[in-house]
C-alpha cells in the first residue's frame, strides 16, 4: 500500500534536551510551528577560466533550522536549558547537544533516520501577547550518522546503522 505524497508531520525533528548526558531526552520540535525547514545552505562557488571553461568548487552545505516560534513552557524538557543559554548568554559546549532526523516514509518502523551534533542558540526572548518567545536556531555541527529509529510511545530510539566492515 503506497503513502502517496507525505505530509509533513512525516519529517520529524528532535533535539537531545539532556545537553550531553548519558541517555538521551528527545524534544520533539514543532508544537504552534506551521512551517520549519532546514536550510541546507550549499556552498558552491564557480568559476571560469581564460580559456571560457567553468569550474564548480562544491564545499558541501552549512544546515540549519530555525524553531519560531516557540513559547516558553517550563514543563518541556528543552525549557530549562533555553533559558539557561538565553539569559546566561552561554556559548560554545554548553550549546552542544545532538539533533534527530527522522522521515516516516513507510507503513510501519523502524524508520530512516540521522543523528548530528549540533549548536542550539536562542535567537531573541520576548514576544506578544500569546506567551513568553524563545525562537532558536539549530545549527548543523558535523558527525552526522545515519540510522533508523523505533518510536514507541512517542519517545524514539536511534539505531546505528551498521557498516559492511561490521564497525
Amino acid at each position: 500500500m503506497a503513502l502517496g505524497k507525505l505530509k509533513r508531520q512525516a519529517l520529524l525533528h528532535y533535539i537531545d534536551a539532556s545537553f550531553g548526558g548519558d541517555t538521551p531526552i528527545w524534544f520533539l520540535i514543532g508544537k504552534d510551528i506551521d512551517d520549519m525547514s532546514v536550510d541546507l545552505s550549499p556552498d558552491t562557488e564557480t568559476k571560469k577560466n581564460i580559456l571560457g571553461e567553468t569550474s564548480v568548487n562544491d564545499n558541501g552545505y552549512e544546515p540549519k533550522l530555525s524553531a519560531d516560534p516557540y513559547y516558553a513552557n517550563p514543563g518541556d524538557s528543552i525549557y530549562a536549558k533555553l533559558k539557561d543559554i538565553a539569559m546566561n548568554r552561554k556559548t560554545g559546549d554548553d550549546c552542544k547537544t545532538k539533533v534527530l532526523e527522522v522521515l516516516i516514509d513507510k507503513e510501519n518502523g523502524p524508520y530512516d533516520a540521522w543523528q548530528e551534533d549540533c549548536i542550539v542558540k536562542p535567537q531573541s526572548y520576548g514576544g506578544g501577547t500569546e506567551g513568553v518567545a524563545i525562537p532558536f536556531d539549530v545549527s548543523f555541527d558535523g558527525n552526522r550518522e545515519q540510522g533508523t529509529v523505533d518510536i514507541v510511545d512517542k519517545v524514539p530510539t536511534f539505531t546505528k546503522a551498521t557498516t559492511e566492515s561490521g564497525e
